[in-house]
């Protein structure tokens, strides 16, 4: 299921998981953790649905529109980068982390991109009734879920509702600190 290595400088963690198993939820509560440790935490989200973060009307909305290729708009407190694309494929991971400040972060964390060779931990929660992307995916690390995986795992196996938990763990395999010590 994994497809090929993505490559970058800064430790990379990928959550993959069946739509309404809590993938953004957990990466909040993650970053509030991450934060609170001094940690400096990217995120790379891929969607399914057409978004728009600019609005009609704004400026740079309207320089956009107008045929700007690529569209920065700055401020004291933060900048945006804006690109169209030609709305065929969905960029690939790599692509996306070359544009990120990498000097600037400790960790990146990947919801989506489930077909890329990433390090993953997995989300399964056995009431929605989906099945395990594990053992299937080679790149997936560790299964946090809500109850017993009802298959043998080899994985480490997280509770899904102890947040501080996976962090430790997330903290221990990453970022080589001890358990306990980021929270």
């Amino acid at each position: 299921m994994s497809g090929k290595p993505v490559d970058c400088k800064v430790p990379l963690l990928g959550f993959a998981a069946f739509s309404g198993t809590g993938k953004t939820t957990l990466l909040k509560k993650l970053l509030l953790l991450a934060k609170r440790a001094d940690l400096r935490v990217g995120v790379v989200k891929h969607t399914h649905h057409r978004f728009e973060i600019d609005k009609p009307g704004k400026d740079s909305y309207e320089l956009r529109k107008a045929g700007a290729a690529e569209m920065l708009i700055a401020s004291g407190s933060r900048w945006a980068l804006m690109a169209d694309t030609d709305g065929g494929a969905d960029p690939a991971l790599q692509s996306l982390l070359w544009r990120m400040d990498l000097a600037a972060l400790d960790l990146i964390l990947v919801e989506g991109f489930k077909h890329d060779a990433i390090p993953k931990i997995e989300l399964h929660r056995p009431e929605l009734g989906k099945p395990l992307l594990y053992p299937d995916d080679a790149s997936i690390i560790a299964l946090a879920t809500n109850d017993e995986p009802g298959v043998p795992c080899e994985l480490p196996v997280l509770d899904i509702n102890n947040v501080p938990s996976i962090f430790n763990f997330i903290v221990s395999s990453f970022l080589n600190k001890q358990p306990g010590t980021a929270v």
